[in-house]
């Protein structure tokens, strides 16, 4: 339905209720509160309040929410779309509190984050989606680094009824943008890994209902990410996380490994704390970082409103004293741990065993993470008929079925096939991630799904490499496809090419997450698109020759300059047809 379906009364009541809207917001003095009349102020409130007693000055995003809390604002949600019309200004934050993005300029549409917990979801839920993708949306979700999916292409006026669709299918959105705790990241084989130390899938539901009923924890500085790792085959990348749980053993019991302020867009990965959680207390120790991180975040520069900002001014030990306080009782300490068996690298692709006996989980390949309605479909039939009618997406941009007999595998490979999907990869394209890109994100500098593409596709015909190799790339300084944890890390950035301005990449190489982590070095700034090809060849074409036995792409970037490096990367180039 759009504005024309209205009547000119009904539109007249709805331009008459939005402008209400307005002045009420313009009018609110800074005391008022939806709390007043004797109920306590809030936990976001009574952080601002201590903010301006300090005599600093809020940011215009917390005088926003302060004003009217956005999980208020659904009735302006409603009436925008009502209009057909997308929210501007400060209101395009406040709208993703309901987990509703606009995209504008690059798509005049919305985007719709899910909250998919620990990235397990049945087959059910996958129709679902692609249901509610075709009618709503353009038919199609995209996979995230958070175990998650994305949906786009949604015009104003279908923003309230897709989220009304997705909750009665069981997934709730709520707080997937904005200042929030995003989706929880988990180990997609939890349950079923024959190596696991814990199963995580108890732990992530308790966490994320912790969260969706607690609306204190609506009222962040900034974003914030929690990932569990139980131990499993496959990387979950929890050190790149706000609240990093490394699954371990101490004194052969299971415990969680903590490390806090893993934010690798601003180059920094997890610390360790030194402290390690028993299973059952994950959700209370969560739940008391997350309420010191409300009181003492920044909320006068945005910039600087995340927790690793607080532990570089605070310190750990003081940090810690603060989450003991709020808990009532000591944080327990271990010097020592058992970790878990190693991972790996592409374990999220191909045939591998559970640790159910005759059950084999299937990896499957999702070319640059996108999968059309009818591939979402044909996985949860494919699900249905030949597993238990559960799919589990990775950090990797790809999806899982499980629990498959081993002597129906074949027939779930020829499934999969039928889909125009895979479930093998080279180790090129098994570790190529990339972004959303200049399709669907203002900031993004570069289209970087269609070129990461047209890069596997230039270097598998060149190249076999007999090691894997991460490649990912990142639109904008927001790193959602983190780049500085890649072997070559490409950041979009626009290139001079005489008078004109040609979309490129800034090249990283060296990064690295888990046991290799590293912080990847910028090595050329502003490579041109139809120039990186080339160059990414010729760099994978010198390791491969130059390297010692058994030695990592990223070991063999740390031993060589960046000068040494450079001229490898401009060696006999190849450039991009």
């Amino acid at each position: 339905m759009d504005g024309d379906a209205f009547s000119p009364e009904q539109q007249e009541y709805l331009k008459g209720f939005m402008a209400g809207v307005e002045a009420r917001r313009g009018l609110l003095p800074a005391a008022a509160s939806p709390a007043a009349g004797g109920a306590p102020p809030d936990a976001q409130r009574a952080a601002q309040d201590a903010v301006l007693a300090r005599g600093g000055r809020l940011t215009a995003e917390e005088k926003a929410k302060r004003e009217r809390h956005p999980l208020d604002r659904w009735d302006e949600v409603v009436a925008r779309a009502a209009l057909n019309k997308f929210p501007t200004g400060v209101d395009n934050l406040l709208t993703r509190w309901h987990g509703l993005f606009f995209v504008g300029p690059a798509q005049d549409a919305f985007m719709c984050r899910l909250r998919i917990p620990g990235g397990i979801l049945s087959s059910h839920q996958m129709r679902g989606i692609a249901a509610i993708s075709e009618e709503c949306a353009d038919g199609n979700a995209d996979a995230t680094t958070r175990c998650n999916l994305q949906i786009r292409h949604i015009p104003a006026n279908r923003g309230p009824e897709l989220i009304e669709r997705l909750g009665e299918i069981g997934i709730l959105p709520r707080g997937t943008g904005a200042d929030n705790i995003r989706n929880i990241t988990a180990s997609a084989t939890a349950g079923i890994d024959p190596a696991e130390i814990v199963d995580t899938r108890p732990i992530v539901r308790a966490l994320h209902f912790h969260i969706l009923h607690s609306r204190d924890l609506y009222g962040l500085p900034r974003k914030f990410n929690i990932a569990l790792d139980g131990g499993g085959r496959i990387p979950v990348l929890e050190d790149t996380n706000d609240i990093a749980l490394t699954a371990v053993r101490v004194d052969g019991a299971p415990m969680f490994r903590l490390g806090l302020g893993g934010i690798t867009g601003h180059r920094d990965f997890a610390r360790d704390t030194g402290v390690v959680v028993p299973p059952g207390d994950v959700v209370k120790v969560c739940d008391a970082i997350l309420r010191v991180f409300l009181e003492h975040g920044d909320r006068t520069d945005r910039r600087r409103a995340r927790l690793k900002y607080v532990l570089d001014a605070w310190g750990f030990p003081r940090f810690l004293e603060a989450v003991e306080a709020k808990l009532g009782a000591p944080l327990r300490r271990a010097a020592t741990a058992e970790p878990a068996p190693p991972q790996g690298r592409h374990a999220h692709l191909g045939v591998h065993d559970q640790r159910q006996a005759g059950l084999q989980y299937l990896g499957v390949l999702l070319p640059v993470g996108r999968m059309t309605a009818e591939q979402m479909r044909g996985l949860a039939g494919i699900a249905d008929r030949l597993g238990s009618g559960t799919l589990r997406l990775t950090v990797w941009q790809n999806l899982l079925i499980s629990d498959i007999p081993r002597e129906r595998m074949d027939e779930a490979k020829q499934a999969v096939a039928a889909l125009g999907l895979g479930w093998e990869a080279s180790h090129v394209r098994g570790g190529l991630i990339a972004c959303t890109g200049a399709a669907g994100c203002k900031f993004a500098a570069a289209h970087t799904k269609q070129h990461a593409a047209a890069l596997a596709d230039f270097l598998e015909p060149r190249i076999a490499l007999d090691a894997p190799v991460n490649i990912h790339l990142t639109g904008c300084h927001h790193s959602c496809a983190q780049h500085f944890i890649a072997d070559i890390g490409l950041i979009g950035a626009k290139v001079e090419r005489g008078e004109e301005m040609v979309e490129g990449y800034d090249l990283h190489l060296g990064g690295g997450a888990g046991e290799e982590r590293a912080i990847a070095r910028l090595i050329r700034p502003k490579v041109a698109q139809d120039e990186l090809n080339g160059i990414v060849l010729n760099l994978l074409r010198a390791w491969r020759a130059g390297r010692a036995a058994g030695e990592s792409f990223q070991s063999f970037t740390a031993r060589h300059s960046d000068e040494a490096l450079n001229a490898m990367a401009d060696d006999a180039i190849e450039v991009a047809a």
